[in-house]
């Protein structure tokens, strides 16, 4: 609960403006995935996130959209998607990494993965793995879709984990 707790903490700060002391700050660039730190409490907390290199469909305005990976406890890590609009409750996110399949679960604009157990999996097949499509689908309804390329994920979480 706690990796739950302190990714919903950071997807608060990305959206916020407001909050500028703890303005998230990139360190370093690993192709499509950056590692970004900022300061809550004294404490230095670091993540790596991207942005789709696609967006389906077209012709709707889909926001600000990202997919990061946040340390969670026992040195295992919690994939978030924050999108830029409110996603339907009800509705599972469907996502797939090459050919692994796994459901992550909505609350407002953020998801994390349904079924917390499946969380290193999920992150072994996106370092194992070439692209990640996201399926959502937002608050009035309309099905999203999202690609985002998964050159450099491993490098990146080797320099959260140096940085946390």
């Amino acid at each position: 609960m706690f990796a739950r707790t302190s990714c919903f903490a950071l997807s608060l700060i990305l959206g916020s403006a407001a909050v500028a002391s703890a303005q998230p700050t990139r360190i370093k660039q690993f192709d499509a995935w950056g590692v970004y730190s900022y300061t809550a409490g004294g404490q230095k907390n670091c993540y790596a996130l991207s942005v789709p290199v696609t967006a389906q469909p077209s012709n709707v305005n889909h926001g600000d959209n990202f997919l990061l990976i946040a340390p969670a406890s026992n040195s295992s890590y919690a994939p978030q998607a924050i999108m830029g609009y409110s996603l339907k409750p009800d509705a599972d996110i469907r996502v797939n990494v090459d050919e692994k399949s796994f459901s992550m679960r909505p609350k407002e604009n953020a998801a994390w993965v349904k079924n917390q157990a499946a969380e290193p999996e999920m992150v072994n097949a996106m370092r194992a793995g070439r692209q990640l499509v996201l399926q959502a689908t937002s608050q009035r309804g309309t099905d999203t879709s999202y690609t985002f390329s998964l050159n450099g994920v491993t490098a990146a979480l080797q320099e959260v984990q140096k940085c946390n």
